[in-house]
């Protein structure tokens, strides 16, 4: 018997991939699908679902990692959108159950390989701009990566560099938002997967860093590497990173 997984969001496109992965995968068992309008708490106790994967919107991402903290199985989340203060608030429920876990704003190796490298790049050129491009079906923007990569950089560079020429925008956002004081561009088009470019700038010199998902089905190694670690983690941690070390 394998690792009892359930996977809520499953008729979505991220979740009919994590469905088919997980069955596919020896050492994971199916026990429960559920969609908007399912009893999610009921069929978690029905299938005694260790885990449970959640892709689904970012209207509904944080009641249900309550429900499934509630219901004492460990969340795999990576529906995006949440508020840090709503996953500091996580994180302490989860303390609370003794329930490990993982909520990631990506699960592709190479994409949190990207945010790692922009980091640590970050430190040596302090000018950082980013531009994420994804379908036109994503529900929010700027995405849950380039949030998290804004994040990850302003960790290691001291201090935002002052602009030369403070911009004058002639049309509302052209200079895109900022988070964590770096600039963050957003393109929703048909034909995009999710995508994103890190650019960095320097004396006489720019340095850019991509990452490409060109289907979804390289999300689920990393979605599966969290599934078979979750019911061992002995925190809810953010970002997958935190799992590729050991």
């Amino acid at each position: 018997m394998g690792i009892r997984v359930l996977v809520n969001g499953a008729k979505g496109r991220m979740g009919r991939q994590v469905v088919a992965a997980v069955q596919a995968d020896p050492e994971t068992d199916l026990v429960g699908e559920t969609d908007l309008g399912d009893d999610m708490a009921g069929a978690i106790a029905a299938g005694k679902a260790q885990v449970v994967v959640d892709f689904t919107h970012p209207s509904s991402a944080y009641e249900n990692a309550k429900t499934i903290l509630a219901a004492g199985a460990h969340p795999v989340v990576g529906t995006t959108g949440f508020t840090p203060q709503q996953i500091a608030d996580l994180q302490a429920r989860a303390e609370k159950q003794h329930l490990g876990g993982l909520i990631a704003p990506n699960f592709a190796i190479g994409a949190v390989l990207m945010m790692r490298f922009s980091a640590e790049a970050a430190r040596f050129l302090p000018h950082v701009e980013i531009i994420e491009l994804h379908h036109d079906g994503k529900a929010e923007a700027p995405s849950g990566t380039a949030i998290k990569t804004a994040e990850l950089i302003a960790e290691v560079r001291p201090k935002a560099p002052p602009l030369l020429v403070e911009s004058k925008e002639l049309a509302p956002g052209a200079r895109g938002t900022r988070s964590y004081a770096v600039p963050i561009h957003s393109v929703r088009l048909p034909g995009h997967v999710a995508h994103q470019e890190v650019i960095l700038g320097g004396l006489g010199e720019t340095l850019r860093i991509r990452h490409d998902s060109v289907s979804r089905e390289c999300f689920m190694p990393g979605v599966l590497l969290a599934v078979k670690r979750a019911p061992g983690l002995d925190k809810l941690y953010y970002g997958l990173e935190h799992l590729l070390e050991g």
